[in-house]
């Protein structure tokens, strides 16, 4: 009986003892699967366990780079605007990157020519119809003020022409010019310049942005300095686009956390540019193949229609997924609470292509989210209504009607009549979709497809100013060598200019590329040495590796895009920089000149700051690059074992 006793004893508690552990795994399950990220996008919703540490190698500042600074002032006695040769205006067309890329090589060619420059014609917004009429062309992305003022000393800026010559501009006696992509100085020295002396007035087209080289010659040095005055100092947002980007960044930021800023890129010109249709499926690859189609007939494209996006992908010509960017998230150790600033007015494919992402990093947010429907539209302004472009549903007919419509059909038997067409929804006419199962060419922009291209200025101005703010960059694409400016790369060249020791990745997508076919089976749960491998290459990417490789191919395409060596200064005391210069001995890194006696001092004070006991801010702080080799092994063994262990915390086969 004793032992009958005992062995229920034991029985019971053994009992007892898996209950006890099943809650406990219930309960942990249950707060690791709800608890760390929300789908929701509500602001409520962002970041629910408050502040954070700030690791500084995820958030910066990187010390090799912390002795550049803005200073983008004449070096030398620089001459005010004097006589003039006559007016130049300007029709820019193109979107936001290739607006402002084209606005600061106006800017330079008005000074190279000693002409008046009339504010530019942002077509996109002239085009469209009925739109604010609060805001003008130049005045719907840029405060028109600010940009004279700034500029008065370097050239002599008008609203417009003189009455009698705007009369005769509506009569098309001025000749107009239209610049090929990267045109030289020496272009139009001989070219445009006695044209202008001649007629007083001429017009130039810009289509496409970079109507003038990126690359001036060293004589030439004063307008590299003028355009990075022009980009990151005149070209003000307007007031109201400044202030709803501030409130985004405050809210951003409201719980004391940084914030990640990422530009997917997946743009349909820059896919079809490439040949990168392969990559979506159905009537995707057919928009993407129609738009390269559409290129070749243009010139713009010399290579065939049909093309390997695989071969294309793995020469690192195409934009990262959004998918795999959260995997390279993943690696660097960005933890899942993230916050991710979407940028962009386009995401081709759609919020589809973000599922993946979102679910690797639940606070995922845009400005829709962020901002109610009333903030967005007191910054477009009160808008003329349109017609929709949808089709209209016939009015339903009443019996009485119908019989009547009967009775007038004329003699029996007659044949049926067709069945009606299968009516067509809203989502089948929005954007894209509305044609392409329909009719073999695209149609015409709509009077609100024009209004909807000039609302895409205002968004991707909004995104770019949150974007130059944010803590980190991502780019999903950049430096695409097509001869015109792209949105990351200017974000990436704003980042250099204005924070040059900020954490701005500029991956190299052919590298990229080669790790993910390295683990194609096995993506969603690489083996240790693959994370290793890709946090190396992206930490390298954001220092001074990065910034000499991406110089490489954004400098010959556009200067915005890295404003280095005539853009910054650096401190006297900045540590020994080993100068990095191009085929041609132009500098890339390292060429920069000495900050100013008083901008030396005022930094001096600013770090000394700044530099008071703070560094409760930065637990879990890796060495910075100067470290000994083994103690950088150590931690790189340390990420590795925290890696994976994170990776055998979400295997879902446990």
């Amino acid at each position: 009986m004793l032992l009958k006793s005992k062995f229920k004893l034991a029985t019971a508690l053994g009992i007892m003892l898996s209950m006890l552990s099943l809650l406990v795994h219930l309960f942990l399950a249950n707060y690791s699967a709800g608890g760390i990220t929300k789908g929701s996008m509500r602001m409520d919703d962002v970041l629910p366990f408050g502040p954070r540490p700030r690791p500084r190698r995820l958030w910066g500042p990187l010390s090799k780079l912390d002795h550049l600074h803005p200073f983008a002032k004449p070096s030398k006695p620089y001459a005010a605007p004097g006589k003039h040769n006559g007016f130049i205006y300007a029709k820019i067309y193109g979107g936001f990157e290739k607006i402002q890329s084209s606005i600061c090589d106006l800017v330079a060619v008005a000074r190279l020519l000693n002409a008046t420059l009339v504010i530019p014609e942002i077509q996109a917004t002239t085009r469209a119809k009925g739109i604010s009429p609060k805001f003008k062309s130049f005045s719907y992305l840029y405060d028109e003020d600010h940009f004279i003022d700034a500029l008065s000393g370097d050239v002599a800026i008008v609203r417009g022409l003189p009455k009698d010559l705007r009369e005769a501009r509506k009569k098309i006696k001025f000749p107009t010019v239209s610049p090929r992509n990267s045109a030289t100085p020496e272009y139009y020295i001989t070219e445009v310049l006695p044209r202008l002396v001649k007629s007083k007035v001429i017009g130039v087209i810009v289509n496409g942005g970079n109507c003038l080289q990126s690359i001036l010659p060293a004589s030439l040095e004063e307008f590299q300095r003028l355009r990075c005055r022009v980009a990151f100092h005149a070209l003000r947002l307007r007031p109201q686009i400044q202030a709803l980007g501030s409130q985004i960044v405050g809210r951003l930021r409201a719980s004391g956390r940084p914030y990640l800023a990422y530009h997917p890129g997946l743009l349909r010109d820059t896919l079809a540019f490439h040949g990168c249709a392969e990559l979506f499926q159905d009537i995707h690859t057919e928009l993407i193949q129609y738009r390269r189609n559409q290129m070749i007939k243009r010139g713009t494209v010399k290579e065939q229609l049909t093309i390997d996006s695989v071969s294309r992908k793995m020469a690192g010509l195409c934009p990262l997924m959004p998918e795999e960017v959260g995997l390279l998230l993943q690696a660097l150790g960005y933890p899942p609470t993230t916050i991710i600033f979407l940028a962009g007015s386009e995401t081709f494919g759609g919020q589809r292509m973000l599922i993946p992402l979102r679910a690797m990093f639940g606070n995922l947010v845009d400005r829709t989210s962020l901002c109610s429907q009333k903030e967005l539209s007191d910054l477009v302004g009160p808008e003329d209504p349109l017609p929709s472009d949808l089709p209209h549903t016939p009015p339903p007919k009443s019996e009485k009607q119908l019989t009547e419509e009967w009775k007038r059909a004329g003699p029996r038997p007659r044949p049926l009549p067709p069945p009606p067409a299968r009516p067509f929804y809203a989502h089948e006419k929005e954007g894209w979709y509305g044609w392409i199962g329909e009719n073999d060419t695209e149609p015409d922009a709509s009077p609100i497809e024009f209004r909807r291209q000039a609302h895409r200025l205002l968004w991707d101005a909004l995104d770019y100013f949150v974007s130059v703010e944010a803590d980190a960059f991502f780019p999903g694409f950049h430096n695409d060598g097509s001869g015109w400016p792209d949105y990351s790369s200017l974000i990436m060249g704003h980042r250099l200019y204005q924070t040059p020791s900020g954490i701005t990745y500029r991956p190299d997508r052919k590298i990229v590329a080669a790790l993910f076919e390295n683990i194609s089976d096995h993506r969603y749960h690489p083996p240790r040495n693959w994370t290793i491998a890709a946090r190396e290459h992206l930490n390298r990417s954001a220092g001074v590796e990065g910034i000499v490789s991406s110089a490489m191919l954004s400098r010959p395409v556009s200067f915005l895009s890295h404003p280095l060596p005539e853009c910054s200064c650096r401190t006297p005391k900045s540590p020994a920089v080993q100068p990095v210069k191009d085929s041609n001995g132009r500098f890339l890194f390292g060429g920069e000149e000495e900050c100013p006696d008083w901008m030396a001092r005022n930094l001096a004070m600013a770090s000394a700051k700044n530099n008071e006991p703070q560094n409760e801010d930065y637990e879990d702080e890796l060495p910075e690059d100067d470290s000994s080799p083994d103690t950088q092994q150590e931690s790189y063994r340390s990420d590795a074992n925290k890696s994976s262990e994170q990776d055998e915390e979400m295997d879902p086969d446990d």
